[in-house]
């Protein structure tokens, strides 16, 4: 991606991955910024009126960057998130993207005048509890069957309350459920497909939860979640989204980049993924 944009492909898990790896340049971070801002401008500050993740994903990214997300082209990209209706409008994901983008930053919460229900970090954790479905995992409609990907988001966004007790009640159903789940390779099925993002999701969630990857929970066969990951690769090209599908896709390389960014960092006793404390802030 040469020319970082706005967007949930070529954009911000791109740069999010590259910044905590620590392989992002001055000059893409400018260009970023620059394809970013004009976006903002262009959208009157408004990223979207239902889907408000979009923007979670670009405060994350901008966080990542040491960039303040209070001040794009003089707009205040955490305020909508001090709105819980507009927030959780797209369910689950709404809330977990949320306190994801609020913890990486610690950022206050935003208080919106406009908001009918003001939000709080306390209403995000509860939201996701109490979406937790019977066997321990998380859906994206809160109902029918738990899905993977929901779920190691959701422990993502629930890592830094785990000192709440029905935090750590709910924690102590999803890995059994995560384990349970996984495929007799290591790896993981997401609406009956096989797919590398599936086991990259995991791979973070337990990273942000401190627990190894390598735990033998996560390990089927002889083989673990870094086992399963890598075998989609391509030597020299990135990661496909299934076993059988066409080349490297550009989604599934950016989410299994930054898992790998997130083991790594587990590895090295360094900060998660979404940690950014150890980010020096511009000034």
């Amino acid at each position: 991606v040469k020319e970082p944009i706005y967007g949930s492909i070529d954009g911000e898990w791109n740069i999010i991955g590259l910044a905590r790896y620590g392989a992002v340049t001055k000059d893409y971070i400018s260009k970023y910024k620059e394809n970013l801002l004009k976006e903002v401008k262009a959208k009157d500050g408004v990223l979207s009126t239902r889907k408000y993740t979009e923007y979670s994903r670009v405060i994350i990214a901008l966080t990542s960057i040491g960039k303040d997300p209070k001040n794009v082209g003089g707009y205040n990209l955490l305020l909508p998130l001090g709105d819980f209706e507009k927030t959780t409008w797209q369910g689950i994901n709404g809330a977990i993207w949320a306190l994801i983008a609020l913890d990486c930053g610690q950022y206050d919460m935003p208080y919106n005048a406009d908001a009918q229900i003001h939000a709080t970090r306390e209403m995000y954790v509860e939201k996701i509890i109490n979406s937790q479905l019977d066997d321990g995992g998380w859906s994206l409609l809160g109902s029918g069957e738990s899905d993977v990907d929901v779920t190691a988001m959701a422990l993502q966004a629930l890592s830094n309350y785990t000192d709440n007790s029905e935090v750590s009640n709910c924690v102590n159903k999803a890995i059994p459920f995560l384990s349970a789940s996984q495929n007799e390779n290591g790896g993981y099925s997401s609406w009956g497909t096989e797919n590398s993002e599936s086991c990259a999701q995991v791979i973070v969630a337990l990273c942000e939860l401190g627990i190894s990857p390598f735990d033998e929970r996560f390990e089927k066969n002889g083989k673990n979640l870094a086992d399963n990951l890598m075998s989609y690769y391509t030597i020299g090209d990135g990661f496909k989204h299934t076993y059988d599908g066409d080349g490297s896709n550009q989604m599934a390389t950016e989410q299994c980049f930054y898992s790998l960014v997130s083991l790594k960092r587990f590895m090295n006793g360094d900060n998660s993924l979404y940690d950014m404390s150890d980010v020096i802030q511009a000034q």
